[in-house]
Parts: C-alpha cells; structure tokens; sequence
C-alpha cells in the first residue's frame, strides 16, 4: 500500500488561500488504511477548515466528497457535478491521486495535494506502517528472501553488509535493522546462503525506471 501523512493544518490553509470554494475529495484505499485520506480524515479536515474560517471571519465554502480510488476514472466520475460549486480541489489521495486527478481536470479546475506521499509500506501492527518497496522496476527479492535491499537498508546496498552493521543494527539509527543481517538470517533459515555470496552489478536506475515515467499495458486485458 502506499502511505501518507496529511499536511500540517497551516500549509494547508496557505495552499488553499486564494481560493473560495473548496471540494475536499478523499480515498478509501491506501490513504484511508493509514489514516490519512480517507472519508473519516475528510471530514476531520472540512471541520477544521470551517472553524478556522468561522473564527478568522473569512468566507470560504468547504464541499466534501470521497471515493474508492482516485486513480481509476469511473470512481471518480461520481464526483464530477460537485465540480460546478467549486474552484479547487483539495485531494487527500496520494500523490498517484493528485497527478491522475490533475491530468484529467486541470483544464478546468486546480488540483491541489492536502498529504506528503512518503513510501510503499505494509501494516506491521495498529498504528504502524513500514517501508517494503521501492519501487525500483529491477525485483532482486527472489535472492534476498523477499527482504528489499533498496527499500530496507538505509544506504540501499546490494551487496551487503557494510561495515557499519552492529549486533544486527545500522549504523545510521540503531532503532533500525541491518537489512543485511535480516537478509542473512532469512536465507540461512531458508538453506540458500549461495545466493548472498552472488554479486550483483550496480543498479543501472536508466534501465531500472525505464527512462522516464513508467506505464504498463497489458493488451489482453484492454476492451
């Protein structure tokens, strides 16, 4: 999933300033796994607003709307005939959201971000969320254990470990685990202790990321 944090409350005021009428529009997927964007946060975030406003005596009019993903058109399209009553939209998607929303409607309307996107994490208990995946398009985890190298060591080595590594910590916090240490002790567990030994050349990011913004299209599965 991908996880987000919301904006502190005053940069969001300051990025919604200029304008009077705001649609606030939330996702129910990732973002409202981690409490961040979805239908529950909107509303949080649409009463702050109206207090703020109220108090300040400024005339703003808040809309609220929330759909299952930002970043598929037919859910978004419900949305649209609440598009006449405002002059921006504050989205509480991550950025995937934004960009998609923004690429659509940004000929008639600003699309602007209410949260910082930060990585691809899982739920590693309540309340908590850990970075997995980089995304980095070049998937080693078939020899790493399905323990992520980029993602998960805080200098995203290859080949590893680096003299830092203390007592299965990193150097760089000791709060974190060496990724290498978990790596190691996965594969012993798993008997394919060969494949840390095999050397992995040095990430070539042009290929990795395909040169650009990546897109894939799968023809069997176009109407």
């Amino acid at each position: 999933m991908i996880v987000a944090d919301r904006k502190p409350f005053d940069e969001i005021v300051e990025i919604i300033d200029r304008y009077d009428k705001i649609l606030i529009v939330g996702c129910d997927s990732c973002v409202a796994v981690c409490h961040a964007g979805g239908e529950k946060e909107v509303g949080i975030l649409a009463s702050q607003l109206r207090i703020k406003f109220q108090k300040d005596d400024i005339k703003k009019k808040i809309l609220e709307a929330t759909v299952e993903r930002q970043c598929e058109w037919e859910m978004v399209e419900p949305i649209l005939e609440k598009l006449d009553e405002a002059d921006a939209i504050l989205s509480m998607a991550c950025g995937v959201g934004v960009n998609f929303l923004a690429d659509k409607l940004a000929d008639d309307i600003v699309v602007l971000p209410a949260l910082d996107t930060t990585f691809y994490g899982a739920t590693e208990d309540e309340g908590i969320w850990a970075e997995k995946c980089a995304g980095c398009g070049k998937c080693v985890l078939h020899l790493t254990g399905g323990i992520c190298p980029i993602a998960r060591c805080a200098k995203s080595i290859l080949n590893g470990p680096c003299g830092g590594s203390n007592e299965g910590k990193c150097e760089v916090d000791e709060n974190i685990d060496c990724a290498w240490q978990l790596i190691y002790d996965r594969l012993k567990a798993l008997d394919q202790l060969e494949n840390i030994i095999e050397i992995q050349p040095v990430k070539d990011w042009s290929t990795a990321l395909d040169g650009g913004p990546r897109k894939r299209v799968r023809e069997d599965l176009r109407i």
